[in-house]
């Protein structure tokens, strides 16, 4: 196994867990204490665990896994949801994607559909996310509109006045977040403030809302707040969605597609 497979592996098993042993990241693994205790440190030096006196914990209570580590986790789930938000899209509309890994899935489904393979446009795209405007920027068919902004390392998102500046000059048709929390109380959130707010001005110039989410999502928090849960006018998410977090959200006015 290589060396980013296992930090992959690993930072997926602490943000399970919440701690992880030396010699329980291994038995896992199948490798040496030794290689495990040398990841883990290489891991601390980019501040993505805290080491401790025989292991390791997560970074912070609020911890974001940086996007090229998730790419794997319930990805079975985030396809299917991904398919069922593409088939919501019609042609010729105006589409804005949020950064996350379900997103880029919904880019992908958006890719494959056979009734958007051409057109003028087929369907524009508006999103401040480097790696969706770069999976899509080759396909003729589709106009992509990228903002300007920051880049965060974490979910290669475009962030700040640079990017509010764009999104306050265009109308969209529907925009779909990718969310760290889907809450009835306190509604749809990310773990970024200024991820959140360019998250808000998407839905702001949207006429619907549709959030994008495994069932891991619902009933969640997080620190920055994007929109209260009566702003999303869908939700689409998967069939092990907790029913009593289900009945919250659609009491609150979101419609919930399950798949």
């Amino acid at each position: 196994m290589s060396r980013d497979a296992r930090w992959k592996a690993l930072l997926e098993l602490l943000v399970d867990r919440g701690r992880l042993e030396v010699e329980e990241a291994a038995a896992e693994l199948g490798v040496s204490a030794a290689t495990i205790r040398r990841d883990f440190d290489g891991l601390a030096e980019q501040q993505m665990l805290v080491r401790t006196r025989g292991g390791a914990v997560v970074h912070g209570v609020s911890y974001e896994l940086p996007l090229r580590y998730k790419t794997a986790r319930r990805a079975t789930e985030k396809q299917r949801v991904a398919r069922a938000v593409a088939a919501l899209v019609a042609p010729g509309e105006a589409v804005g994607l949020t950064g996350g890994t379900t997103t880029t899935e919904v880019a992908r489904a958006l890719a494959v559909r056979a009734d958007l393979a051409s057109g003028t446009p087929a369907l524009t795209v508006v999103t401040n996310a480097l790696n969706i405007a770069n999976e899509l920027a080759v396909r003729p068919q589709f106009k992509i509109v990228l903002t300007g902004g920051v880049a965060r390392p974490q979910s290669y998102e475009l962030v700040g006045p640079l990017a509010d500046g764009v999104l306050g000059q265009i109308t969209l048709d529907v925009a779909v977040l990718g969310v760290v929390g889907l809450d009835a109380t306190h509604g749809a959130a990310a773990h970024d403030e200024a991820e959140a707010a360019v998250n808000r001005l998407l839905c702001e110039r949207a006429e619907r809302v549709v959030v994008a989410a495994d069932s891991t999502k619902l009933g969640r928090r997080a620190f920055a707040r994007i929109c209260p849960a009566g702003a999303v006018d869908t939700l689409v998410t998967d069939t092990a969605a907790d029913p009593e977090e289900v009945r919250r959200l659609e009491e609150a006015g979101v419609r919930v597609v399950t798949v």
